[in-house]
């Protein structure tokens, strides 16, 4: 498998050019949406998919 299916804080900070303590808090606020709509989340990770939708921008070739 050579697709990510999760980014981790490092992952954030490293495409939106933040630190890693802002990376981890967007990733918290993240879980948070996805755990209020009934998903399954993993602490420090969020479904790089997800990450996608909610960045503006983001190129699906990112």
């Amino acid at each position: 498998m050579d697709k990510k299916i999760f980014v981790t804080a490092k992952d954030v900070a490293s495409i939106m050019s933040i630190s890693l303590g802002h990376a981890y808090k967007l990733i918290r606020t993240m879980n948070l949406e996805l755990k209020k709509d009934g998903f399954i989340v993993v602490a420090g990770k969020v479904p790089y998919s997800f990450f996608k939708k909610k960045i503006y921008g983001l190129d699906s070739g990112e």
